[in-house]
């Protein structure tokens, strides 16, 4: 454990110090999703999403919410170092309208600071090794009503991001989603677009605590980062469809496009724009207990060999409602990368409209 630690000292701070001012991947912790419904389905919700997790897929849906609900998740990333939390509340205002409040918080905590275990005489002195914590915090408000048509719902989420690594750095960040909803008879179609306006994170440099970082590696790492980062907009477009199969089972499919304006090595990858499609299925029996199975995060990886290969993702998920409340477990590798271990996820949704029967 200390030895993992001590590597991530070493992958945060070189991430602070190679900060630029306009990058393609920023604030990717709000990327990593909610909801251990959604994420059973390889985060293939975005034109389905009508709860209270409809803050973070799509603030549109939160118009078919009756009344009051919560919901609460934990996950352990990158094997139980770093800890992803997530608290929901969201409410109607009225026939036509609906009110929600997030916040989501991804962080390592006791990390090693390394920078003062050798002092100006070269001596070790492990007294002089102290612990930091580099966390993220998202704080979200979502607002969504009808438009002209009862069909058609819009939504907005203002969002306000925290990140803080020890006493090294911290940095505020402002941004706004927006997302729409169509249903018809049996068929749904959703988009959402994330960071519309782009987001903005301004860093505060601690020249102090960053000086020490300098003079830990003498001769490198002399000028401070940039300080203000921009996230660029990322669009997600989902159409699902609800079947009925026969008289006590449904089966909910959904198909979605997840767009980035940078080329990466997703299926679909130009210089303009990369594609990654993500298909999840959902067969319930009487809105009762849920079964869930999707896949995504399709890949092109080059091997060492230089040969091409495509990889992807699978996700399996169940679940269970009663009384009002709903608990869901998912399988998934929350972090989306690479070869990282799968995760176990739980989540629980409470709907207080059953309490008031």
């Amino acid at each position: 454990m200390i030895r993992n630690k001590l590597t991530l000292l070493f992958i945060i701070i070189p991430a602070l110090i190679c900060a630029q001012a306009f990058r393609n991947y920023s604030n990717e912790f709000l990327n990593i999703g909610v909801d251990a419904a959604a994420l059973g389905m390889s985060k293939s919700v975005v034109a389905t999403s009508n709860d209270v997790n409809a803050i973070y897929w799509n603030p549109a849906g939160l118009v078919n919410i009756k009344d009051y609900q919560g919901s609460l998740m934990h996950a352990s990333y990158f094997a139980g170092i770093a800890n992803y939390n997530y608290a929901a509340f969201a409410m109607p205002l009225d026939g036509e309208s609906a009110l929600g409040f997030s916040i989501i918080r991804f962080g390592v905590d006791d990390i090693l600071n390394t920078t003062e275990l050798i002092d100006s005489q070269g001596n070790i002195d492990f007294n002089r090794i102290s612990l930091f914590s580099a966390v993220d915090y998202a704080f979200n408000i979502a607002y969504a009503r009808n438009l002209i048509f009862k069909d058609i719902y819009f939504g907005v989420n203002a969002k306000i991001v925290r990140r803080i690594i020890g006493d090294f750095a911290s940095s505020w960040g402002v941004g706004l989603d927006a997302g729409i909803q169509f249903e018809r008879n049996d068929w749904r179609v959703g988009l959402m677009i994330r960071d519309i306006t782009t987001t903005y994170n301004v860093w505060n440099i601690n020249e102090d605590e960053f000086a020490k970082i300098q003079n830990a590696i003498p001769g490198q790492n002399q000028e401070l980062p940039e300080t203000t980062e921009i996230t660029k907009p990322k669009v997600q477009f989902g159409v699902a469809k609800k079947f009925k199969i026969g008289r006590y089972f449904n089966l909910l499919s959904e198909v979605d496009l997840n767009v980035r304006f940078a080329q990466t090595n997703d299926l679909i990858s130009t210089s303009f724009a990369s594609i990654d499609p993500a298909i999840g299925f959902q067969l319930d029996y009487e809105n009762f207990v849920f079964l869930r199975a999707g896949v995504g995060n399709f890949q092109n990886t080059t091997e060492f060999d230089g040969s091409k290969s495509l990889s992807l993702q699978p996700n399996f998920g169940v679940g269970f409602t009663y009384n009002g409340i709903q608990v869901d477990y998912a399988l998934t590798n929350i972090g989306s990368v690479g070869n990282a271990l799968f995760s176990n996820i739980f989540s629980v949704k409470i709907d207080y409209s059953f309490f008031r029967r």
